[in-house]
């Protein structure tokens, strides 16, 4: 479960966008992959969707986006993993209406002799609604849950929590200090010689080795950018 957010609330899609609006709009068209017992699955953006509370946000609307990418390759032993983008409650609604009215349409339409494709139209009004403002508070939460057995068959639920906000020090925002400083941290990671593999790597090869991992954890964290971990206790059989 992650999204970006900002503070203030505002109608109709209570959104803002902290990169280009079209690569935005992928996520509600691009048909969403994941895995179900050992299956690869394919739903269609936008499904599925569900409430999830957090403490500090409050209730937040999850629903299926195709996040996984190479790790439903590179994982290959794990039979069940799902990605979900997080939005304020009703986003998906407005969204929907947008995409069954046909404006994320990539087939151009004339108009007044002009060809234009619908979904370049809307992004190009989005862009306005959606732009972050220089700034203005946002923030970045992400939940990740694995749930599995031990070597000695004991059943264990592990969840990481993220929160992070805009920097106003430093006038970052939470998207770009959770991704770039994360980007950096591998890279610094790679030239310390914590990164035995060479060539084109996705970024989930740096959490097979333990101190890479604990690089990467410790440089976010000297930067505020804390991953809470909580074992959560499994319930009785």
């Amino acid at each position: 479960m992650v999204g970006g957010l900002p503070v203030q609330r505002n109608f109709p899609f209570e959104y803002k966008a902290p990169f280009s609006p079209i690569d935005v709009l992928e996520e509600y068209t691009r048909p969403a992959r994941f895995k179900q017992g050992g299956q690869l699955i394919t739903r269609p953006a936008l499904s599925d969707t569900e409430y999830r509370t957090y403490p500090e946000i409050g209730t937040l609307e999850a629903f299926n986006s195709d996040g996984l990418r190479s790790l439903l390759y590179t994982l290959p032993h794990i039979p069940n993993m799902r990605e979900k983008t997080l939005r304020y409650p009703k986003h998906v609604e407005y969204i929907k209406v947008l995409k069954a009215s046909g404006f994320f349409d990539a087939q151009p339409i004339v108009v007044d002799g002009q060809a234009i494709r619908p979904i370049d139209f809307t992004a190009k009004i989005l862009f306005e609604d959606w732009k972050l403002q220089a700034e203005e508070a946002e923030f970045t939460l992400m939940e990740i849950d694995i749930k599995g057995h031990l070597n000695n068959g004991q059943r264990q639920h592990i969840r990481y929590m993220v929160l992070d906000r805009y920097d106003v020090a430093t006038q970052t925002s939470s998207m770009a200090r959770t991704t770039g400083y994360t980007a950096c941290a591998a890279v610094e990671a790679y030239f310390e010689g914590l990164v035995p593999e060479v060539g084109i790597l996705p970024p989930e090869y740096l959490g097979r080795h333990e101190a890479c991992c604990q690089f990467v954890l410790s440089y976010l964290a000297e930067r505020g950018i804390h991953y809470e971990k909580t074992v959560v206790k499994a319930p009785a059989v």
